[in-house]
């Protein structure tokens, strides 16, 4: 190992070795069964490992994994809360971590997806091509603004069959707030308005029908269409309190529409609710927490500006209204749903929020957490194993092989052969040179016998390698250096 060392001390020698002549030195599962064969010390198999991996391009093995990709910012780290879960006993959890904007996919039929990520991270330009075998969404896939359309990428997603939390089909659905709200109708119609209190609201696919001509629809129309101020206005598919606009009579609602109308965009309204206070009921998986927020900077928006945070009782409407939630698109497994309680007294169910929710209070770890163990329990039932026949099994021998069987002497199945300065045997007594070669006999000499013994028993035991004799742990190694002799020539 020395002699490799300093033939291998030339970064540019490997490249003159032939193509995958270094293949089986590198099989991670048998070069220390093949060191140990050949009576190495602990120390010299730890040494040796690591320069054989150095020049194979290996490294140590370190199990099988299984690759979750995370689709969050950079600011939490979620491979924490995967440390020493396992998927079906076997498998350890491999976390990818970036944001939609860093990453981009290709999908097959038969293939699967396979992901692209570039992402930079304290400087350092990262590019990684893997196959993910699960997708945890903590980021909404699609923004505010024009360039924040991440629809291609679930669709991606969804074309290759990779589940996730939550799955495909609720994520694409919740692209558009308006499709979603049309869902909590659908409950509210199936419950009654007592039992689940959504607020009222009107939707426009874009300005031309929120000012109406005069003498367009009747008068009982045109008093339907007309909103109650003060009312609030959403415009698009926004988050965290962007896009909304608190309009307090009829000539403020026409300038609004004026914007809308160079947005290209749909449009929402529904009346100004004077808030005592917001409710957040959230739920990840089984676990159920509800919270009460009250603004203190004066701002009608509580999740805008200063606010106190309180986490409240979850009680049986609460955990009802969630509950009904998580069951459209399929089921969510994360959910959140955002209500406001009025100094009327009466609840008003806004708006229902996914996976991307923001975790509120100072129980966030906890909450990752959750998320962590429902992933992993996901994981364990959606996730396939390797098929046995698609698993590798490396020869025990390979190692054995590949410096034996580039002996000159020698044979790959331990066989001797004949080379052109080597002294062919001379015949028996009693035969010709000119005599046609017979085939041999089933007795034979003990000294062929014995002669012949070795070769066989290497044949009859392929895995794990032959214990061999004591000559030949001494030439394990030197068998090694004279081929790698025989490639780049001897050093005096």
């Amino acid at each position: 190992m020395n002699f490799l060392r300093r033939r291998f001390s030339d970064p540019n020698a490997a490249a003159n070795v032939p193509n995958g002549y270094l293949q089986s030195i590198g099989v991670d599962d048998n070069r220390e069964r093949v060191l140990q064969a050949a009576g190495a010390s602990p120390q010299t198999i730890r040494r040796d490992l690591g320069f054989l991996s150095s020049l194979t391009g290996r490294t140590e093995p370190k199990g099988k994994t299984k690759t979750l990709l995370v689709i969050d910012d950079p600011h939490t780290d979620w491979s924490k809360y995967f440390r020493g879960k396992k998927v079906h006993g076997e498998y350890d959890i491999k976390v990818e971590q970036c944001e939609f904007s860093e990453l981009n996919l290709a999908s097959y039929s038969e293939g699967g997806t396979m992901v692209d990520m570039q992402l930079y991270r304290q400087g350092t330009k990262i590019v990684r091509s893997f196959k993910p075998d699960f997708v945890l969404i903590r980021q909404h896939a699609r923004g505010m603004g024009v360039q924040e359309d991440w629809k291609n990428l679930v669709l991606g997603f969804q074309y290759g069959g990779i589940p996730s939390v939550n799955s495909w089909e609720s994520i694409y659905n919740f692209m558009d707030k308006p499709w979603v709200f049309a869902q909590l109708l659908k409950l509210q119609e199936r419950h009654g308005k007592d039992k689940f209190p959504v607020i009222d609201q009107s939707y426009f696919p874009n300005h031309k029908e929120m000012n109406p001509k005069t003498g367009q629809y009747t008068a009982h129309i045109m008093q339907l269409m007309t909103p109650k101020f003060p009312c609030v206005i959403k415009i698009g598919h926004a988050h965290a309190g962007m896009g909304k606009v608190r309009v307090q009579n009829h000539h403020d609602f026409q300038d609004i529409a004026s914007v809308v109308a160079i947005t290209n965009c749909y449009a929402t309204t529904e009346p100004y609710i004077d808030a005592k206070y917001d409710i957040r009921i959230q739920k990840i998986g089984s676990n159920y927490k509800a919270f009460m927020r009250t603004s203190i900077s004066g701002n009608w928006k509580a999740n805008t500006g200063s606010s106190v945070l309180e986490q409240i009782a979850v009680t049986e409407r609460f955990k009802f209204w969630v509950d009904e939630c998580s069951e459209i698109f399929g089921g969510l497994d994360v959910v959140a749903v955002e209500a406001i309680h009025g100094k009327d007294g009466k609840d008003y169910i806004i708006e229902v929020n996914d996976c991307a929710m923001t975790l509120l209070g100072e129980n966030q770890e906890e909450d990752r957490r959750q998320i962590g163990e429902l992933v992993s329990l996901k994981m364990n039932h959606l996730v396939k194993t390797t098929p046995p026949s698609m698993r590798k099994t490396p020869s025990g021998q390979q190692l054995l092989a590949s410096s034996q069987g580039s002996s000159p002497t020698t044979s790959a199945a331990g066989t001797p052969k004949n080379t052109p300065g080597a002294q062919s045997p001379s015949p028996p007594k009693g035969a010709t040179p000119s005599a046609s070669p017979q085939k041999p006999s089933n007795t034979s000499s003990p000294a062929s016998s014995q002669r012949s013994t070795p070769s066989s028993s290497q044949r009859s035991l392929p895995n794990p390698p032959p214990k061999v004799t004591p000559p030949e742990e001494d030439d394990t190694f030197k068998n090694l250096k004279r081929t790698f002799a025989n490639i780049f020539g001897d050093i005096n």
